[in-house]
């Protein structure tokens, strides 16, 4: 009897033996197979700039952009035809060299496990990248967390997470892609500056120094560290915004409210940035020469474009700010008249030395 229940129990122990091997062979297979297919070597994946020539991407609901490199520089082909940033796209591309497939998170991409990872077509950022006709990246952005970038990739079932994935470089807005660089140059080598504007011309010509006129004649108390501050606004001046639909009028720039003209010496280039009507605050619609491009352009190069005299000269002994205009009969700054539009009802005289003081 004491034999029997030995045989049992070593039979039993060689069955629990026998099926923890299976269990463990299993579990090494299916690993085998689950890294067999997070391999970074089998993603798509491309080597450089050199590799991609056409990016299309769809952040969400927030449409479609294309990306084309059309000779050596890349160019917005959709939704609209604009230069595009060159570093933007540069940084893009070098990111994708950086993604990389860490484990399998579902075998199946059903729809619950889309909706669960923000890969549904509302929520996902979708990437395509080809290289002439050869698609060389199709890959599915979607919730970032502790394990990772959740993905999917053109032509696998599952979904993974992946590291190296920088949404930023994804996720720009169509002006993010766009070129905003309007003028750049090197401020040492310019020897004259205009502003025309409403207030008359202001001309500023370096020699030695610089010096500058007012409607032809020299400024009083002229502050050439003013032409510097101004030069330094322009010199590597980019657009914050665009006016894409605005018609002239709408901007102002059917009738420039100034002209700004920069020479730079030996006829080595000139500059010319026509600026309207104020977009918003005090950003301001420009153009340049020899562009359509309708730019805005921030405050503080609206304000030097637009600058009167008075910000070109230097103040007054003891700090003050220059004089106003001086009084006038119609009772102007400084005056002791009624202010304009207004009268004096009959049968009242203004007494001497104007309105009396409270």
């Amino acid at each position: 009897m004491a034999t029997s229940r030995q045989n049992l129990l070593i039979g039993g122990v060689v069955l629990l033996a026998g099926l923890s091997y299976l269990v463990v062979r299993a579990q090494k297979k299916d690993a085998q197979l689950g890294a067999s297919t997070t391999t970074s070597a089998d993603m798509p994946t491309v080597s450089g700039p050199e590799d991609v020539d056409k990016i299309s991407i769809t952040n969400a609901d927030k449409g479609e952009i294309v990306l084309e490199k059309k000779g050596d520089k890349w160019v917005l082909t959709k939704p609209l035809e604009a230069p595009a940033n060159q570093a933007n796209v540069k940084s893009l591309i070098d990111n994708l060299k950086e993604l990389k497939a860490k484990e399998l998170v579902s075998d199946t991409a059903d729809d619950t496990a889309k909706v669960s990872d923000d890969l549904t077509p509302t929520k996902a950022v979708h990437l395509v990248a080809w290289k002439g006709a050869d698609k060389k990246v199709d890959d599915t952005f979607g919730k970032s967390g502790g394990r990772g970038e959740m993905m999917m990739v053109d032509g696998k079932p599952g979904i993974y997470a992946a590291t190296g994935y920088s949404s930023f470089h994804y996720t720009r807005d169509v002006k993010g892609w766009r070129d905003t660089e309007i003028f750049k140059f090197d401020d040492a080598n310019v020897n004259q500056i205009t502003i025309d504007d409403t207030h008359g011309t202001l001309s500023f010509t370096k020699s030695d120094k610089w010096a500058g006129t007012f409607k032809g004649q020299p400024i009083e108390r002229f502050d050439d560290s003013k032409v510097t501050d101004a030069l330094r606004m322009f010199k590597a001046l980019n657009a914050e915004d665009f006016g894409d639909g605005k018609t002239t009028a709408d901007t102002g720039l059917d009738k420039p409210d100034s002209t700004v003209t920069i020479s730079l010496k030996d006829n080595a280039g000139k500059y010319v940035l026509h600026v309207g009507k104020v977009s918003t605050g005090t950003s301001r619609y420009a153009q340049k020469d020899g562009d359509t491009t309708t730019f805005i352009i921030p405050a503080f190069a609206a304000d030097w474009a637009t600058s009167d005299v008075v910000r070109f000269q230097k103040l007054l002994d003891g700090g003050t700010a220059p004089s106003p205009s001086p009084p006038t009969a119609a009772g102007g700054p400084g005056g002791g008249g009624m202010p304009p539009g207004m009268h004096m009802p009959p049968g009242m005289h203004m007494p001497p030395g104007g309105m009396p003081h409270h």
